[in-house]
């Protein structure tokens, strides 16, 4: 049977400075023991230059207050400590050397503190550091790509707003909030006046150039974090503002008109003026019984249809209690807000 036999302590040093990871031995005293060829080639200090020393004389600059308590706190109370990535990067003056342009760069490191018992029972610890640079670059890049990927799932690509498939499921969360505890919320659907006619006249680069511009003045008017605007599909917008009664909406839907409006966009081909403008349609709800979720877009959708209908580049306001009485709002029970 072959003897286990025990490596040389020349052997155990080529094994120290080997491995890639830092090791660093401290005493009582919390000096230095041992600095292996990984510290050295991270902190261009030679073992020689710092064996004997103060683990604070160590560096060529003074290591993080963190990481000094927590050598503390290991050799007074026997508990290893980890230093926590998040909190503490780089709490040793440890760097990465560009042999290229003779730069260094400090590096994250990822360091865990544990008590050992050497001889004669006294307490040493030993520090154990790796490179954690490229893990936190990893990770910083699947978080980046992982935003990338929210945003396009929720924003449209050509105005930037939020799309379609993020409003249906934010309305139902801001609906249910509103039945709950009993808050007004309005809905607005916005569509530009003859737009077709404007993409035959100027062409589909300069349509997506208005459509971006009509985006942007609309998005200018909220003012609230839980106000949302949409691109619900073609020239059509949706905005959905939680906690506005009927009131303020009629004023709101004056606001949105006229900032598009004040764009001064010219649309020669506009059967009402020279310029772009659109139709509003909006409805309210408030402590409406047995709601269905859909019967507030209907009911802006169909204000919007009585906009159109009736001259375009006005707002409508349309209430769920006449739009859930009959199908079609008849003549008179829409009101019709201020237009030029």
């Amino acid at each position: 049977m072959a003897q286990l036999l025990s490596p040389s302590p020349f052997a155990m040093e080529q094994i120290f400075n080997s491995i890639s990871l830092g090791l660093i031995v401290l005493d009582a005293q919390q000096t230095v023991h041992l600095w292996n060829g990984w510290v050295e080639r991270h902190t261009g200090i030679p073992a020689k230059q710092v064996i004997g020393k103060h683990i604070s004389e160590a560096f060529e600059e003074l290591p993080s207050r963190a990481i000094l308590n927590a050598i503390t706190n290991t050799l007074s109370y026997g508990l290893p400590v980890v230093l926590s990535n998040a909190l503490h990067r780089s709490p040793l003056p440890l760097f990465q050397r560009n042999e290229q342009d003779d730069g260094k760069s400090r590096i994250d490191q990822s360091i865990t503190i544990t008590p050992i018992t050497a001889e004669y029972g006294e307490r040493h610890c030993l520090i154990q550091i790796s490179d954690s640079t490229t893990s936190i670059k990893r990770e910083k890049i699947l978080r980046t790509h992982s935003e990338a990927l929210k945003r396009e799932a929720t924003t449209d690509s050509l105005t930037g707003i939020y799309n379609r498939r993020f409003f249906d499921e934010h309305y139902k969360m801001a609906l249910g909030h509103a039945v709950r505890h009993s808050v007004p919320m309005s809905v607005f659907m916005v569509d530009i006046d003859y737009f077709k006619e404007y993409n035959d006249s100027y062409g589909h680069v300069a349509g997506d150039k208005a459509l971006i511009q009509v985006a942007a003045a609309l998005r200018k008017q909220l003012m609230r974090a839980t106000d949302v605007l949409a691109r619900f599909g073609g020239e059509e917008f949706i905005l959905m503002l939680p906690n506005m009664a009927p009131d303020s909406a009629m004023l709101f839907a004056e606001k949105l008109r006229l900032a598009v409006w004040d764009l001064n966009i010219p649309h020669i081909n506009s059967r009402i003026s020279q310029r772009i403008s659109v139709s509003i349609g909006f409805s309210n709800f408030y402590k409406h019984p047995d709601l269905d979720a859909n019967s507030l877009l209907k009911c802006a959708d169909a204000a919007l249809y009585e906009a159109k209908k009736t001259g375009r580049n006005q707002s409508q306001y349309l209430s769920l209690q006449h739009f859930n009485m009959q199908t079609t709002a008849p003549a008179g029970t829409l009101h019709k807000s201020v237009s030029n």
